[in-house]
């Protein structure tokens, strides 16, 4: 299967952010994608690779296809390619060179977190990166990928905050579709367990860093009583076994809980005056709820409900392209989005949005924006043509 063709109407654009897709039991993939990308020398390649790949041989073989380019990819729980949602697909994008340039941060072991260590490297990344290219490529942004498995995702996020200062954020964490069995993030040919990558981004390009939820909160409110932080558990929610009391707030039997069930009705907490999904992954055998994200007791959490997520989608990327179209909008969404998208049956209707607004990306186990880590969300970025300005931010944070 060949890798699908950029658009004529993108030919141009091609030579600032190209994006294609092939695949993954295309013999040639790499090739195949190269090839789509034509003679245009990158500065940074992106591949969001379904875990029905051989991963580690594929960005091993990557900078052979790319040579001069930095190469990073990840795992994933479905991918968004130029027809919006796909699966068993290999996803490239490529930041042209004489647009971008890219300094890679990479972190690892993630178990032995060293927020100082990390905070410092920062600091040095991006001050390496803006004398490169500080003077001609005024605009910035980071992306990372992290192991989705790794737990760490809150901490790591919170360090490069620090470090970063204003250059904002957005990534995704890598994904094994709905298996939660091995994650992995890869960095120039080599692939890394345990570990995640930073991409400090400086450009010429306007910028636009953003998130998306489509829930309201409700009046359905609840404190959770007991907790085991480190591992995102929560056994107590209003003194009651945590799933149980979910389930009474929620007016659902327990027996009747499960993954379509927490999609569509997820928590949120309220943190710096904006509202934060704290999606639940899975209840253990013994009532406690396993959650995406850091939780912690005392935690005040709110029941939310589910607003048209096609109509909500299509309204925050117009807000984007309010001014200029972007060329292209590279995004982190979570596997429970797509999870609601399967059970309400609209796949078609939000591919057909995500293609129309030239978003590329993955689906993930979590998502990163600034110095937070987030569940059941869109972040992300949108990269606007050199000589045009940038839409209104949808969320600003």
């Amino acid at each position: 299967m060949d890798a699908t063709p950029i658009n004529a109407a993108d030919l141009c654009d091609s030579r600032i952010v190209a994006r294609a897709e092939v695949h993954h039991r295309d013999p040639d993939a790499l090739a195949t994608l190269a090839g789509a990308f034509g003679n245009t020398q990158m500065a940074l390649v992106l591949f969001f690779v379904t875990p029905e790949a051989d991963f580690e041989t594929l960005m091993a073989e990557a900078p052979r296809h790319f040579p001069d380019s930095r190469c990073v990819g990840c795992t994933t729980a479905g991918e968004i390619g130029t027809a919006g949602y796909a699966e068993g697909m290999i996803v490239a994008v490529g930041f042209a060179a004489a647009h971008f340039h890219a300094v890679m941060q990479v972190i690892t072991p993630l178990s032995d977190f060293d927020s100082s260590a990390c905070v410092s490297q920062s600091v040095r990344a991006r001050a390496w990166l803006n004398t490169q290219a500080g003077e001609v490529m005024p605009n910035e942004f980071a992306f990372l990928a992290v192991d989705g498995l790794s737990l760490k995702e809150d901490e790591l996020v919170s360090a490069l905050a620090s470090g970063l200062g204003p250059m904002p954020l957005f990534g995704g964490s890598a994904a094994d579709g709905e298996r939660y069995g091995e994650t992995l993030v890869a960095c120039d040919g080599v692939t890394l367990r345990n570990a995640a990558v930073v991409c400090l981004m400086r450009t010429d390009c306007p910028v636009r860093v953003f998130r998306l939820d489509h829930f309201q909160p409700t009046d359905r409110r609840m404190v959770v009583t007991d907790a085991d932080p480190a591992r995102r558990i929560v056994h107590r929610i209003n003194a009651e076994v945590a799933a149980e009391e979910y389930a009474r707030v929620l007016g659902r039997p327990l027996e009747a809980l499960n993954a379509s069930t927490f999609a569509a009705n997820p928590m949120v907490v309220r943190i710096g005056g904006q509202h934060h999904v704290r999606s639940i992954q899975r209840i253990e055998d013994n009532g406690d709820l396993q959650f995406f994200s850091a939780i912690d007791e005392g935690v005040v959490l709110t029941l939310a409900q589910s607003q048209d997520m096609g109509a909500h989608l299509q309204r925050e990327l117009e807000a984007l392209a309010s001014e200029h179209e972007p060329l292209t909008v590279l995004a982190c969404d979570c596997i429970l989005r797509r999870t609601e998208v399967a059970q309400r049956q609209i796949a078609p209707k939000i591919s057909r949005i995500l293609a129309a607004h030239k978003v590329v990306g993955f689906s993930t186990y979590g998502e990163q924006i600034n110095g937070l880590h987030v569940n059941q969300t869109m972040t992300g970025v949108a990269i606007y043509h050199p000589d045009r300005g940038i839409g209104h931010d949808p969320r600003p944070d």
